[in-house]
């Protein structure tokens, strides 16, 4: 089933919280809704499980119009920044719950929530108490209880955002490839733009209660559309056109006013002394070096994977790599 949205809008009094958003979400398509704190992303979530109303447009799922089914009948999984599991309940109880409910016969319960541990890697944490797990294993079980009910689209609101780095990098691989072999939709919030990129087939960039940009991980890294793109995913460095025709670059025809957005890896440095460049800082990142140069008033972010063969305070050249950068709204 797709999930087709079309001009929708959502007020809290006067402030408008999200403005005539249009966005489908595939079949088996997992879509990352990214930006920062406050940007409409969440709320967005909360329409879409019907856990919040809206103003104006539509949503539709498979033909059905969502906007007369309530949350509870639209047979969603929603797993929320807080894992919410039941204190009381074993792991296996809380896989389960949503089966009882539904007043399915035991032996299926049974052989689901068995199938589920399986899933989540956790057959052998069935009969311990949410306290007795670490975070990344509660928030596997959040999981496996949100898949047990057959979810027609699963709902992750920052589901790895509480979870220390390495395990949050473990978890965010396992929940991508299980929900390619399970096949379901999927639409997650995040503000963490590399979970965004690695996990996602479709990134929905918002700002301000609009979409900015939506796309692959690759066309909103590589081909950012506006200024807060460019800015919000990765690093840049964003030049007037009167600086980018310092490195002989023009905008298309017919298109000004735009800015030139440049990624760290697309800028080469070379030391030179009669350079007009000269090396603010040098920050060591472990895998890669990050320079900042300040260059004709402008500064310019730099990366290499090599440690660079100058010192702050160097003067230094700069060159871009063949099709670099590219002409952004401003």
């Amino acid at each position: 089933m797709t999930l087709d949205i079309r001009g929708l809008s959502k007020f809290y009094g006067t402030y408008q919280a999200l403005k005539e958003i249009d966005l489908s979400v595939g079949e088996n398509e997992f879509v990352c809704l990214l930006g920062p704190s406050g940007c409409g992303k969440t709320t967005l979530l909360r329409v879409v499980a019907g856990l919040e109303s809206f103003e104006a447009g539509e949503m539709m799922l498979g033909g059905r119009d969502l906007a007369t089914i309530g949350a509870r009948d639209r047979g969603f999984g929603i797993v929320f920044q807080s894992y919410s599991l039941f204190p009381q309940m074993t792991a296996a109880q809380n896989i389960g719950y949503g089966l009882k409910l539904r007043k399915r016969p035991q032996a299926e319960i049974s052989a689901r929530v068995e199938e589920l541990l399986a899933l989540v890697r956790l057959e052998e944490f069935a009969h311990r108490l949410p306290w007795q797990l670490s975070g990344g294993q509660q928030q596997r079980v959040a999981i496996a209880r949100a898949l047990a009910v057959e979810p027609a689209l699963l709902l992750l609101d920052e589901p790895l955002s509480a979870l220390d780095a390495r395990v949050r990098a473990g978890l965010r691989s396992e929940i991508r490839q299980m929900q390619k072999r399970l096949g379901i939709p999927t639409i997650m919030v995040t503000h963490d733009q590399e979970e965004a990129l690695t996990m996602a087939d479709k990134v929905v960039c918002m700002s301000a209660g609009r979409i900015e940009q939506i796309g692959s991980p690759a066309d909103i890294y590589t081909r950012p559309a506006t200024r807060f793109v460019a800015d919000f995913v990765g690093s840049s460095t964003l030049l007037s056109e009167a600086r980018a025709a310092g490195f002989g670059i023009l905008p298309p025809r017919g298109q000004s006013g735009q800015l030139f957005a440049l990624r760290p890896e697309d800028v080469l440095v070379q030391p030179d002394a009669a350079g007009a460049g000269r090396v603010r800082s040098i920050t060591f990142l472990g895998n890669v070096s990050r320079i900042e140069i300040d260059w004709q008033g402008e500064v310019i972010l730099a990366e290499t994977h090599r440690l660079p063969g100058f010192a702050e305070g160097a003067p230094v050249s700069i060159s871009l790599q063949p099709g670099a950068g590219v002409w952004v709204a401003p």
